[in-house]
């Protein structure tokens, strides 16, 4: 196993890491205080590390194999190491890990007082990732959701000391929203993945095949079930957005950050009339700063 200060953990450490600027809204933006993004960063790289490895998207070089205790022969064998992994969170929280991320989890987790459930739900969901790549129905996507995205937003209100049962429903309503939206956005990449985000059931009821996905451009039935998945995330993100209004401060700009991330996400989709085939479509810097003003005046 390759020892805490060496080369290599640092490098697979700051790789990950790194992806943050390339979220829709930034996960620690600067005005928040340096505890919170310190925190929010260190939650940010266990849920971006557990994404790799469910994606089969670790740096090259079998660091994080090796510093998780896979053997070289097992290295890509994505169940094996989501195993290996949730071994390790469990270190976190009753010894020592073993990945530097994760020991970067560790103060956060003792400072804040988290608990396992909603680390256990991100592995949950990209274990079930490599067994399940089709869903049936619009609740079964739901019910995905509610470990893929849904711990997030319960470990942002953590770690700002604000869950109330309220919050977090309003919460659940926001990242489910945001996940629909990036399976809009990722349909081609997913689909070069072999999974497919858009329920079956939808898919038939607009007369959509598989097929359909793998063009180049999306034909007219693609386009109308996009528009119709569409407007559900709206409605998810409508009915989350009095969240920002519960709060105040630099936490009030931060999720309405999220709320509008999603928003202008689906302001880009339409005007690109719902073709996500070519390349997901993404709002500007311009267009989500007005929709962040929108959301603070509650006029979303």
């Amino acid at each position: 196993m390759t020892e805490t200060g060496t080369t290599r953990p640092g490098v697979t450490e700051r790789g990950t890491l790194d992806k943050a600027a390339a979220e829709n809204f930034p996960v620690a933006p600067f005005f928040l205080p340096k505890d919170w993004r310190t925190d929010l960063m260190a939650v940010y790289g266990f849920a971006r590390l557990v994404d790799d490895i469910g994606d089969g998207d670790l740096a090259p070089g079998g660091a994080d194999a090796r510093l998780l205790g896979v053997s070289p022969e097992e290295a890509e064998d994505r169940l094996v190491l989501l195993d290996a992994f949730e071994t390790d969170l469990n270190r976190v929280f009753s010894g020592a890990p073993r990945h530097p991320l994760l020991r970067r989890l560790q103060p956060t987790v003792r400072r804040r007082s988290l608990t396992p459930e909603p680390f256990l739900g991100l592995i949950a969901a990209n274990r079930q990732d490599q067994l399940v790549t089709r869903y049936e129905t619009y609740d079964d996507l739901l019910a995905y959701c509610e470990l893929s995205a849904n711990p997030v937003g319960r470990l942002v209100l953590a770690v700002t000391g604000t869950s109330s049962p309220e919050r977090i429903r309003l919460s659940d309503a926001i990242c489910t929203a945001l996940q629909v939206v990036e399976h809009l956005q990722d349909v081609a990449e997913d689909l070069g993945r072999d999974r497919i985000y858009l329920p079956a059931a939808d898919m038939k009821r607009f007369h959509v095949q598989e097929a359909d996905l793998a063009a180049k451009t999306a034909g007219a039935s693609v386009r109308a079930l996009v528009a119709y998945e569409a407007q559900r995330a709206r409605e998810l993100l409508n009915e989350g957005a009095p969240l920002v209004g519960s709060v105040h401060g630099r936490l009030k700009l931060l999720l309405a950050g999220f709320v509008a991330g999603g928003r202008a996400a689906l302001r880009a989709i339409a005007a690109a009339e719902h073709d996500v085939l070519p390349g997901p479509p993404k709002p500007g810097k311009l267009q989500l700063l007005r929709e962040v003003g929108v959301t603070l005046r509650g006029e979303g």
